[in-house]
């Protein structure tokens, strides 16, 4: 079988790329990123055509890609994320000598990652999950997607030169193309070890009950659905048209194909007619985007067809047309917000709920009602949350990153940037699938006792010819 083949080379490359420098991995990462500046002129246009995605959005994802494989290397050879701590031994200590014990993280091994349809370079082949895995020392089977198979292939091309030009076996790097079965196939091989995933709930619930199944189960890191809500207080909606046309932008963003889109925003009852129909105002004067996919379109109209069914709603502004992203936006009250589960799932696409609040009190409900977030924002001045301490503790347990101001739409690629979440958000709200630390998803623990110096890694030697930070009998150093 062709699979089978592809992903036992990975397995045979991975035997000899685990063992790469820190230096020499952090080189092949660079590598990567000018080989991707190089073809940018034959990439974009690419990527354009594919995506319906601007021009100028593409540059600037080319750019988030390169930048963020820039700083996986600088992470990489950093060595800090290894995590490597020292308890030195004593065999005179009494009545039971003490072992010398040597810590760090280690690669998992194989890793299948799948292609996200919303962001064609900056987390599909070249993107986060893999170049985590890649910087971890894992090697990657990347499963292209089917709404931009070019572009995927572009980069394929680009990475295999990459892994040429840093004398790396081809393996390190596969890529396949395929459907469902083939995705089933994939994360079922007992050769692979851990799964990276970025799309929709049902995709990435699959995948996660498949690898839970296997005889050896496997970590899937499946980030999924997330309505971002944001919860407005009446001071920041002094100035209904501002704050109306700052939600509206957010909503509409990409034609709402992000997945920190804000789906839903809380507004006090006595302003959320009037900042309604504001937003719907704004939302009238936007045109429909095309949207990624054929697939998605779809899923966008039928999901619009099946809330406007559910009863509950006012329509403030309903979708132009079918043919294209339309805007939409409805009104409801929280009661209802809460007693209608079909209005908490996510709509991918420009869609958004105004829902009507009471009281302080009644937001600690619905707090306390919302299912797992990747992002919520608290729209309030700060004396209006000065007395919130049981609303902003609810809500830290409901999402991954909580923002106070501003949308969610837009996130940052640095080291303490958190993008993930409590399920459904995730399958794994110990992660993030965004800057530095999503490296550590692709890493197990390892322990030597009592290991000769000659015998140990280069990360736990006494010496420490690295000159990595460590902590050393619990203090932090980067002495030998």
């Amino acid at each position: 079988m062709q699979l089978d083949k592809v992903i036992y080379q990975s397995e045979a490359a991975f035997k000899h790329y685990k063992n790469t420098s820190l230096a020499d991995r952090a080189r092949f990462l660079r590598m990567i990123a000018e080989q991707l500046e190089a073809i940018k002129g034959a990439l974009v246009p690419t990527a354009c055509e594919e995506s319906h995605l601007p021009e100028g959005r593409i540059e600037g994802e080319l750019g988030r890609t390169t930048g963020q494989i820039r700083l996986f290397a600088t992470y990489v050879e950093d060595g800090s994320w290894l995590e490597a701590t020292i308890d030195h031994g004593d065999p005179e200590r009494t009545p039971v000598p003490k072992p010398d014990l040597r810590r760090m993280l280690v690669p998992l091994g194989p890793v299948a990652v799948f292609g996200a349809s919303n962001f064609p370079l900056a987390f599909s082949t070249a993107g986060g999950d893999s170049v985590s895995a890649l910087a971890a020392g894992c090697t990657v089977v990347y499963k292209g997607h089917p709404g931009h198979p070019k572009t995927s292939l572009m980069v394929f091309e680009a990475i295999q030169k990459a892994i040429a030009a840093a004398g790396l076996p081809e393996g390190v790097f596969q890529h396949i193309e395929g459907g469902v079965s083939e995705g089933q196939a994939l994360v079922q091989h007992p050769a692979i070890k851990a799964v990276g995933f970025t799309g929709s709930f049902k995709g990435g619930k699959a995948l996660f009950d498949l690898a839970n199944s296997r005889s050896e189960p496997i970590p899937v890191f499946a980030e999924m659905g997330s309505i971002n809500p944001i919860i407005a207080f009446e001071k920041t909606l002094a100035d209904p048209q501002q704050a109306a046309g700052q939600y509206a932008q957010s909503l509409t963003l990409g034609a709402g194909q992000f997945c920190t889109n804000p789906g839903v925003i809380f507004v006090p009852v006595d302003v959320a007619e009037a900042f309604a129909q504001q937003v719907g105002k704004a939302l009238a004067d936007t045109a429909g985007q095309a949207m990624l996919h054929d697939g998605i379109q779809t899923a966008y109209n039928e999901s619009l067809d099946k809330l406007a069914n559910a009863g509950g709603l006012k329509w403030i502004q309903k979708a132009a047309g079918k043919e294209t992203g339309h805007p939409a936006l409805a009104l409801t009250d929280l009661d209802t917000w809460i007693k209608e589960e079909v209005l908490q799932e996510e709509v991918f696409g420009p869609f958004g709920i105004v829902v009507a609040y009471d009281s302080k009190d009644a937001l600690l409900q619905a707090a306390s009602s919302l299912q797992g977030q990747l992002t919520i924002t608290l729209w309030a001045h700060e004396d209006e949350v000065a007395d919130q301490a049981a609303l902003i503790s609810i809500l830290q347990e409901k999402c991954g990153r909580l923002l106070f101001g501003g949308v969610p739409t837009g996130v940052e690629v640095g080291y303490a940037m958190q993008h993930g979440g409590p399920f459904p958000a995730t399958t794994d709200s110990r992660s993030t699938s965004v800057g530095v630390y999503a490296i550590k998803r692709f890493a197990r623990p390892f322990a030597f006792q009592n290991c000769p110096d000659r015998l140990l890694p280069e990360v736990l030697k006494e010496a420490n010819p690295l000159g990595i930070i460590r902590t050393v009998d619990g203090v932090l150093s980067t002495g030998g």
